[in-house]
């Protein structure tokens, strides 16, 4: 498989593939912010990292349009983070390499490292029928005939729930059918997970359970947070701080309460394929429409703190690791395929190795976050603009837009280091998967 790791806005929360609308311009002032190399416990330097290549890299993906973009990129000891750009267009206000995102769909390979504990506990077995856990959620045959391991992988068969929680943007790829109303009508509204699974479980089915290739769908990931909950009579969310996000040191992580994200952050501008012209802010939205499946706040370097620690097999025992890592074909909600596990993307870089993680996006902001097998190499990368390229744009060309081709560089850069940019140059020039 070639890597292919740009963002899309449906394997985070959305339906439809972010695809190809005008680049936003780059605002004025808005150079690099704070791209250095660091030493990480007085390491000597590392020639896996080029501070000036990453540099110029992420100062590509601004400059190719959008507004702030920073990361964390590891080899071994040997740290850089940077960051390009502005996090408020209005008042220039710069990003920086330790801002908080909304990190999307990063946030299933959380949820399913929960579940995996509780299954070594003997609490959940992943080939047990989820109807003998919520009976009242998956009733009568689809109940007994969908495992936890179904729902892990996204071999189902049930349907996301996102275009019916968001119906102003199924019209798309016609863009006159398309409005924001939905986003605008739903940014304070607090949804229940019930309803949430009804309108997944109500809709026509995606596949037979169990089938060779799974369909991507946040509904699976909704049950998979009501299942957390039921076996340990915790809110899910605070099982996952308390046996997740703590067992791996993270700081900056968290579930949102409420509406605004705590700590420094960026705005979040969304464009809606066009449709929003100016982008306009989502920064401050109610998650519960996402919650279990994309609503936790991070950072770049807890990021890269978590994904080391889980392969490390300090999340979840190796045992469990290696199932989480049993991948199969995935159909992205953009139609294309990925090789998923138990909430973990597997992604081959030629030259450079196996990487493991995921990728997210939520209303104008997107997160990639991969993690080299032996975890030696690291990339988090964080940006604040989504949906920026409409169905007319040259990628439905076969060609990148200018902000795809430069968070590919950036990827590539980030991920193989410059001794290998060269050699693999083609190997990230594919469509975006999810």
């Amino acid at each position: 498989m070639r890597m292919r790791l740009a963002l899309c806005a449906s394997v985070a929360a959305l339906s439809v593939c972010a695809g190809t609308v005008t680049a936003v311009a780059a605002p004025d002032g808005g150079g690099a912010a704070g791209a250095r190399p660091v030493p990480a416990g007085g390491a000597s330097p590392s020639a896996g990292v080029d501070p000036g290549a990453l540099r110029s890299a992420v100062d590509g993906v601004h400059q190719a349009g959008i507004p702030g973009v920073f990361a964390e990129v590891r080899d071994g000891d040997r740290v850089w983070r940077g960051a390009s750009g502005v996090a408020d267009l209005r008042t220039g206000r710069p990003v920086t390499a330790d801002m908080r995102q909304r990190v999307g769909s990063v946030t299933k390979t959380f949820t399913a490292a929960a579940i995996m504990q509780q299954a070594e506990r003997g609490r959940i077995r992943l080939d047990a029928p989820i109807g003998g856990y919520l009976p009242d959620l998956v009733p009568g045959e689809r109940g007994r005939r969908i495992t936890v391991r179904m729902l892990l992988n996204h071999t189902s068969g049930i349907p996301d729930y996102i275009p019916y929680v968001f119906p102003s943007i199924q019209g798309f790829p016609s863009l006159p059918d398309v409005s924001s109303k939905s986003l605008d009508d739903n940014r304070f509204k607090r949804f229940r997970p019930a309803e949430l699974i009804a309108l997944g479980l109500a809709a026509p089915p995606v596949g037979e359970p169990g089938a060779a290739t799974g369909v991507y769908s946040n509904t699976n990931y909704a049950l998979l947070g009501e299942l957390l909950e039921r076996v340990t009579g915790t809110p899910a969310e605070e099982y996952i701080t308390r046996n997740v996000i703590r067992r791996a040191g993270l700081r900056h992580t968290a579930f949102p309460v409420g509406p605004h994200i705590k700590g420094p952050h960026s705005r979040m501008y969304e464009a809606l394929w066009g449709v929003l012209d100016p982008p306009r802010d989502y920064s401050v939205y109610d998650m519960s429409w996402v919650m279990l499946g994309a609503g936790l706040v991070s950072t770049m370097e807890d990021l890269n703190r978590f994904y080391a620690k889980l392969l490390d097999g300090a999340i979840v025992g190796r045992e469990s690791l290696a199932q989480m890592q049993r991948t199969i074909p995935v159909r992205a909600l953009d139609g294309t395929t990925v090789h998923y596990g138990l909430g973990l993307h597997r992604v081959d870089v030629p030259g450079c190795g196996t990487f493991w993680g995921h990728d997210g996006t939520v209303w104008g902001a997107g997160t990639v976050s991969f993690t080299r097998a032996d975890g030696g190499r690291q990339m988090s990368v964080a940006i604040n603009l989504m949906r920026w390229a409409g169905p007319d744009a040259p990628a439905t060309a076969g060609e990148h837009h200018p902000i795809d081709a430069a968070l590919l560089t950036f990827q590539q850069q980030a991920l193989c280091g410059e001794a290998d940019a060269d050699a693999d140059a083609d190997a990230v020039r594919e469509p975006r998967e999810h």
